[in-house]
């Protein structure tokens, strides 16, 4: 079967055996038949329901009934639409005065994954921009080093990019996107073209940027399993990291390291495409402020992410209201919006033991995918929710960053990861993707059409594995996306 490449796959394979792994975690050699638990990627909270557009909708199957009603509710915040202030009700207005959407589901929709502009007649409300400069002054090295910023911000423009406006308000922009294609030749001759993206900020509402801003396209990524990513025991995670290569495998994965606001503290990043957050709680403050414009505990900010060079946004009307804690979105609100994004179920697996996902999971192990998307955990028993609480899970990542070569390179360090590092994406749930959200577009900002060209767009620490694949014959390739499919 691995005509082409039996030396590769032999230095991989002994590559993969390396693998530190917590017992009962370690990866398996035998392809036969499925693992135990290898249908249930979310243990006992992965939910059997109905394969459709709401796949990924629903709560954990382990939840109480008590509990359900609270993920529900936070369903309804999440949903919220957001209003400007003042209007005739203060439990939702606030809107802005910049934002990219007015919910949260309106950037993950159906809680899958976003999508760039498709065409003229598409919009970009699943994708927006971010924007730092480098640092230029001792401070700002300062506060790099010691973790309390994971980047210095464009003195007009912030560190994201909105692309909407309350009325009377400009814009900060309208993003720009056009693709070069690039022929890829795989082995046995077939053609794969690529499309390179060039991303530019047009129609600017307050000004040039930075001579030295440096921009970074985000879709926004799928919602599911949240909660046992966050359950996964930190020294699991650091016992994974090989910032030297110590093993000579040609992987360096390394965490990052960002600062608490909720704890006063640095620690390990999880979340975010390059692992900027280090829980569900201030990710989701975080975007409630970056993406919506509306106040939480963490930034009280009625003006969300407007800086002090754009007034006009400053001295706007907001909702902060004495009802809610002189904030727009209280606590009790970001709770629920996070106890519901903590506990969005991982479906089920599908045809696990069917012969060519077998072939495929072989083909993904021995090719030294796993390095980095690393199969299963057992999440931690003290300290979380009752629904993650001690899961076999299988989310195929390290949640270490990863140098993934200079075709992927936004060149916009965040926190310890530089330019060409992104955190490896979960897996699991990927192959519902276009049953959830109509489409096939993978990969930080959606460039990547189909997995294929997704796992082709590899490179840095992952060149390997990308060429091995370009060395595969169809069956074998059809039998690896398969696999990737079924996860």
């Amino acid at each position: 079967m691995y005509q082409y490449y039996p030396i590769l796959f032999a230095s991989l394979l002994l590559g993969a055996s390396h693998i530190n792994a917590a017992p009962g975690t370690e990866p398996t050699t035998d392809f036969s038949q499925a693992e135990p638990g290898e249908a249930l990627p979310g243990g006992a909270t992965t939910h059997h329901k109905k394969i459709n557009a709401n796949a990924f909708s629903h709560a954990s199957a382990n939840m109480s009934f008590e509990r359900e009603i609270d993920f529900k509710v936070g369903n309804g915040f999440f949903k919220r639409l957001w209003v400007t202030a003042p209007a005739s009700t203060q439990a939702a207005d606030g809107l802005g005065p910049l934002y990219n959407a007015r919910s949260c589901q309106r950037c993950h929709l159906k809680d899958g994954r976003g999508h760039p502009p498709n065409g003229p007649d598409d919009n970009a409300v699943s994708m927006f921009l971010r924007i730092g400069i480098p640092p230029q002054t001792d401070e700002d090295r300062r506060l790099l080093a010691e973790h309390r910023v994971n980047n210095i911000p464009d003195p007009v423009y912030g560190t994201q990019l909105q692309d909407f406006a309350i009325a009377g308000h400009k814009a900060e922009y309208s993003i720009g996107i056009r693709y070069e294609e690039i022929p890829v030749t795989l082995a046995d001759g077939t053609v794969v073209k690529l499309r390179k993206p060039t991303y530019t900020a047009e129609d600017l509402g307050y000004g040039p940027l930075h001579p030295e801003a440096r921009l970074s396209p985000r879709i926004a990524p799928q919602m599911i399993g949240l909660g046992l990513l966050e359950a996964i025991d930190a020294d699991d995670i650091l016992a994974l990291a090989d910032p030297d290569d110590r093993d000579d495998d040609g992987i360096s994965g390394r965490p990052n390291r960002v600062w608490s606001a909720e704890f006063n503290k640095v620690m390990l990043g999880r979340f975010g495409l390059k692992a900027g957050a280090p829980s569900v709680n201030e990710q989701s403050q975080g975007a409630f402020n970056g993406d919506i414009g509306i106040s939480v505990p963490l930034n009280r900010s009625g003006a969300g992410e407007c800086t002090a060079k754009q007034t006009a946004c400053q001295e706007a009307p907001n909702g902060n209201s004495p009802q809610y804690d002189n904030l727009e979105a209280d606590a009790q609100v970001v709770d629920l919006v996070v106890f519901y994004s903590k506990n969005l179920a991982v479906p089920a697996r599908r045809d696990v033991d069917h012969p060519d996902v077998l072939a495929g999971k072989r083909l993904f192990y021995e090719t030294g995918c796993i390095s980095c998307h690393r199969p299963k955990y057992v999440t931690r028993s003290e300290g979380v929710a009752p629904e993650q609480k001690g899961q076999l899970i299988w989310p195929y990542t390290d949640l270490l960053l990863h140098d993934m070569g200079e075709g992927l390179a936004d060149n916009r360090p965040e926190g310890v990861a530089n330019g060409r590092e992104w955190r490896t994406a979960p897996l699991w749930g990927i192959g519902l993707t276009p049953v959830v959200n109509g489409h096939s577009f993978y990969l930080h900002d959606g460039r990547a059409r189909n997995l294929l060209e997704a796992i082709l767009w590899h490179g840095g620490e992952a060149q390997a594995q990308r060429d091995a694949v370009v060395a595969m014959n169809a069956e074998q390739r059809a039998q690896l996306l398969r696999f990737v499919e079924s996860l």
